[in-house]
């Protein structure tokens, strides 16, 4: 009777744990190279990813936002969100001119500047961010930086005309890297630079054509880049699906290189985006999207490719997702754009049928 029981243990055990390996991430061998081309790390990989479906996970744990009700709950243009290292929550509404903050169970705390040209006011509020020296950044234009304590006091402003940057990214040491538009004749293009903290020019970092005259692609891709958590520029022209990734001194350390299946643009595409627009405008649009549409990192040092790709629950888009060595790990559906991957956490923008925006904050478990 014994030996019977014990034979039922070991058949129960040995069907759970082959239950645990089917319902877990599926590993596949990766199939990639890596190789050392000119002191340049290259990383290629197939079109397929290491891990399926269960490797990644989403779970919904707090909701800041109302459609009706406290004024300091309700939002009207959110361009940017940062979190502290202690979960507190900055959200940019540029519609409003100000910083709304709010702690990690996303009570309200206070409001940081107002619309105004004055010390601790903001013109036109474009992103937030916060340095390695704990300091709120709200880049504003025209063409300066403001800077307050995280507790909302007013430090100073950086007045960066000088440099002429786009969507400017900050380094733990107050590095500047932007986007420049270059007029020249013979090659016209954005360029990808680096200021130190006194505004100094450092080295640029790639480049992309301006729009041609002869014909405008509103789908045309455009310079991305990142800062990590080494303080490494992560970059890309998306017209092919190519990251590199540079180090603090500008010199290119890797690249990052995927197969893929070119994404068709479609007519309802087509339709949307050129809505309103006036009917002289020469267009010139190609039969395929290009390669990729935006670039985030986690504080691991994941990067977070959005394709052009729809998600198959007909919600937001995927995302492929590298692993700090460059490897294809995971293709991963989110229903919008991250805002911030920190502590475990994603912080995201969302809104309702009725067009009410709010913030969300979701647990993520990595299963690998």
């Amino acid at each position: 009777m014994k030996n019977k029981i014990n034979g039922i243990l070991i058949v129960f055990v040995l069907t759970v744990l082959l239950m645990l390996v089917a319902c877990g991430p599926q590993k596949t061998e990766w199939k990639g190279t890596i190789e050392q081309e000119n002191g340049v790390t290259v990383v290629k990989n197939p079109k397929e990813p290491m891990y399926g479906e269960g490797v990644f996970s989403l779970e919904e744990e707090l909701i800041i936002g109302e459609a009706e009700g406290r004024e300091e709950y309700m939002f009207s243009q959110i361009r940017s969100i940062a979190v502290d290292n202690v979960g507190r929550i900055y959200v940019l509404d540029a519609r409003e001119s100000q910083v709304e903050v709010f702690d990690q169970n996303g009570t309200y705390i206070r409001s940081i500047g107002k619309r105004g040209q004055g010390p601790g006011e903001f013109t036109r509020p474009l992103s937030i961010s916060i340095t390695g020296q704990n300091d709120l950044v709200v880049d504003d234009i025209p063409s300066r930086l403001a800077l307050f304590s995280l507790e909302g006091e007013f430090k100073k402003n950086i007045n960066t005309a000088k440099i002429g940057l786009l969507r400017i990214e900050i380094d733990s040491e107050m590095n500047m890297v932007g986007i420049a538009i270059v007029r020249e004749e013979e090659n016209p293009r954005y360029e990808l630079k680096k200021f130190d903290s006194e505004l100094n020019y450092l080295h640029s970092l790639g480049s992309s054509p301006l729009p041609s005259a002869a014909g405008f692609n509103p789908f045309s891709g455009t310079l991305l880049c990142q800062i990590d958590n080494n303080d490494q520029v992560v970059c890309g022209y998306p017209e092919d699906y190519e990251i590199e990734i540079f180090d603090k001194e500008g010199k290119l350390r890797k690249k990052i290189i995927k197969e893929y299946d070119p994404i068709e643009i479609t007519k309802e595409e087509i339709e949307e985006v050129t809505e309103g627009m006036p009917p002289d405008i020469k267009l010139s649009i190609p039969k395929y999207h290009s390669a990729y549409r935006w670039i985030s990192i986690d504080d691991e040092d994941r990067i977070y490719v959005m394709t052009w790709e729809r998600a198959s629950e007909g919600e937001g888009y995927y995302y492929d997702v590298f692993d700090p060595e460059g490897k294809y790990i995971a293709k991963v559906p989110l229903k919008t754009r991250p805002f911030v991957l920190k502590n475990k956490k994603l912080y995201t923008v969302e809104e309702d049928e009725e067009g009410f925006l709010f913030i969300k904050r979701y647990k993520t478990t990595w299963n690998y």
